[in-house]
């Protein structure tokens, strides 16, 4: 008799195992797809922001997803080579690789409708700060987790004289990046993460101001970020040489 109620009992809990190990299941799969439509909703708006989007590498344990080896900029860079003539605002497509993709980070090709000035974290708060509490339009921003603040801005436009433009060299390489830790200018022939992306090391990029706000002239926030990097690096700010990047 105790063998059998005990059969008995082992089956039962054997079923509602079951039954909890299919909830946590269903649960699961629900935050999954919310946070697929929650990716996929602010991919959307930065498209319909007018930045071109394409997909990029993501976070695979501790490295890239890519299968270049010691990958320098882990799921920071574009997967394709041709990410240039790749990005692209169409809702389709975009909907298309976020699906197709769902680990995929994305990127944003500068330099086409906007730039990006790129600085360190602490001199990126300090100049926020100040930008808004003297009433200057700022932008989309985007805050990095490996310690970088990103202001969207315009582009400086496209100038009748095709030579007139430079690469995308800014101070450094990917390689570098760190030993040169002041404002970047991401334009023509360069790209930066949207939010939301993740990096190795459970960490992320995400918006501190969303892409619904306006694209300011990066001329109006220059002097202020420039201001405040060099401070963060312990320098006199030049300001004769920050009012452009220069050439690559």
């Amino acid at each position: 008799m105790s063998a059998e109620f005990g059969g008995r009992t082992t089956g039962r809990q054997g079923r509602i195992s079951q039954w909890l190990r299919g909830r946590r299941a269903d649960a699961h799969e629900a935050a999954a797809g919310a946070e697929s439509g929650r990716r996929e909703e602010l991919l959307l708006a930065v498209a319909r922001a007018g930045l071109p989007l394409a997909p990029a590498a993501h976070p695979s344990a501790y490295r890239c997803s890519c299968d270049r080896v010691g990958c320098p900029t882990p799921a920071r860079h574009p997967i394709s080579f041709a990410w240039q003539t790749q990005s692209t605002t169409d809702r389709a497509q975009i909907e298309r690789w976020a699906r197709h993709q769902p680990q995929a980070n994305f990127i944003t090709a500068t330099g086409i409708v906007h730039d990006v000035l790129d600085v360190p974290l602490e001199a990126g708060r300090e100049a926020l700060e100040r930008l808004l509490g003297a009433g200057i339009e700022v932008g989309p921003v985007a805050e990095s987790d490996d310690g970088r603040l990103l202001f969207f801005t315009l582009t400086r436009g496209t100038p009748e004289d095709e030579d007139e433009w430079w690469p995308c060299e800014l101070d450094c390489h990917p390689e570098t990046a760190d030993e040169h830790p002041g404002l970047r200018w991401h334009c023509r022939g360069s790209y930066v993460l949207v939010p939301p992306a993740r990096l190795p090391g459970d960490q992320g990029v995400y918006w501190v101001r969303g892409p619904e706000f306006a694209l300011p002239d990066p001329l109006s926030l220059l002097e202020v970020l420039t201001d405040a990097c060099a401070r963060y690096a312990g320098e006199e700010p030049d300001h004769a040489t920050a009012a452009w990047p220069s050439r690559g």
